[in-house]
């Protein structure tokens, strides 16, 4: 009997030793032969080409329509997300070890907006038109369905959950509680460019007086009344654009541009508006000077190059730049409310977004000469880890 459990044991640990050796040599690469399937299988989490959308992207070039390059980007957490462009959504849940493809078709994506993983709205238009509309999915994103008659000026959504949401265009907000079937105006400040609303009640506008200069305004009953928060004078009254949480409230006030360069200021306020700093006034010499006016932070933004959009996530706030004479695109950040401020190196590209799902994770889709790509961070941007990239000639 002793004798019948030993060798026994000793099978056992006999198949152990062989199916660890089999798994080793599998992922070493080496044909086992009778190595166990998920031992081949096994998915590695790497890096560029996976060739999804290889077939999609050769049947537009053959057909003459423009190569697939991604539009927008949005991320539920570090795993789960999406990415669409022109005819295209893809998505991940595994944090960028493989894609799927979600949808393929007529629709142009501009911007999503997913407030869970199944729920989705978007700003689209149909193939290479130039009309918007607004168009919503009920399985994640595989069909979508218009639910604007017409065009919509909507350059900017954002949704709470199904069914209660806001829209922005350059004047106006839009709200609506039946997903967007039917949208209220919301009062907003005369000569508005740029407005967040962070629930029903509370809200910012950033405003222009025309000869004097930017207003900051806050709203805490719907857009009934607005109160003055900041003046800041400027040189040239071109747009704005205002980001908001519970914590922090951040303005762009953009400046003119010229020589593939654009002026711009970012002004913070991590005291509901009571207090604001000017984190960064970047003059150039083709956009002339930083508009507003206070005591300037930091000279240049990220690269030293033009703002693109900003993301507030777990207590930090990031900021997209790109430039593209440099072919750099990079992050600055601030987990203090603007009162420290750092321009993270960049990597090349033209032009890009960023969505980060909090204080580390993010991600960053990249338009470069020749290739679209897809980058994760998990140091805030610090550093980028490339998970797809697509050839766009």
């Amino acid at each position: 009997m002793n004798l019948t459990r030993a060798i026994g044991r000793k099978i056992i640990r006999t198949k152990v030793l062989l199916c660890l050796f089999a798994a080793i040599l599998a992922v070493s690469g080496w044909n086992t032969g009778g190595a166990p399937a998920w031992a081949a299988s096994a998915p590695v989490c790497g890096s560029g080409d996976h060739g999804l959308l290889k077939e999609l992207q050769q049947k537009r070039m053959n057909a003459g329509s423009s190569p697939l390059s991604f539009a927008d980007i949005q991320f539920l957490s570090a795993a789960t997300g999406r990415a669409a462009g022109n005819g295209f959504m893809i998505g991940t849940s595994d944090g960028g070890c493989t894609f799927q493809t979600i949808y393929e078709g007529q629709w142009s994506f501009r911007k999503i907006e997913f407030p869970d993983n199944v729920y989705g709205w978007a700003l689209a238009s149909v193939q290479e038109g130039q009309p918007v509309y607004l168009i919503r999915t009920t399985d994640g994103g595989s069909h979508w369905k218009r639910l604007s008659n017409g065009p919509v000026s909507f350059t900017k959504i954002q949704f709470t959950d199904r069914k209660h949401g806001f829209a922005y265009d350059r004047e106006f907000a839009y709200y609506t509680a039946d997903g967007g079937e039917s949208w209220s105006r919301i009062p907003t400040p005369p000569n508005t460019r740029g407005a967040v609303f962070t629930s029903r009640s509370s809200g910012w506008a950033v405003t222009v007086a025309p000869g004097a200069g930017y207003r900051i305004m806050k709203t805490t009953d719907g857009g009934k009344s607005w109160a003055l928060k900041l003046k800041s004078a400027f040189s040239y009254s071109i747009g704005a654009e205002i980001y908001a949480d519970s914590s922090q409230v951040w303005a762009v006030l953009y400046g003119e541009s010229g020589m593939s360069q654009t002026s711009y200021s970012l002004y913070a306020s991590a005291e509901g508006g009571g207090k604001w700093r000017r984190v960064i006034a970047q003059s150039t010499a083709g956009g002339g000077p930083a508009p507003g006016s206070g005591s300037e932070g930091r000279a240049k933004g990220p690269v030293s190059g033009k703002p693109g959009n900003m993301q507030l996530a777990g207590g930090g706030a990031f900021l997209l730049g790109y430039s593209p004479a440099g072919a750099r695109v990079g992050v600055g950040r601030s987990y203090t409310g603007g009162k420290q401020w750092s321009n993270l190196p960049g990597i090349p590209g033209f032009d890009g977004v960023i969505s980060f799902t909090g204080a580390k994770e993010g991600w960053l889709a990249v338009r470069g000469l020749e290739r679209s790509s897809l980058y994760a961070t998990h140091d805030g941007g610090f550093t980028w880890k490339l998970k797809l990239s697509f050839k766009t000639k």
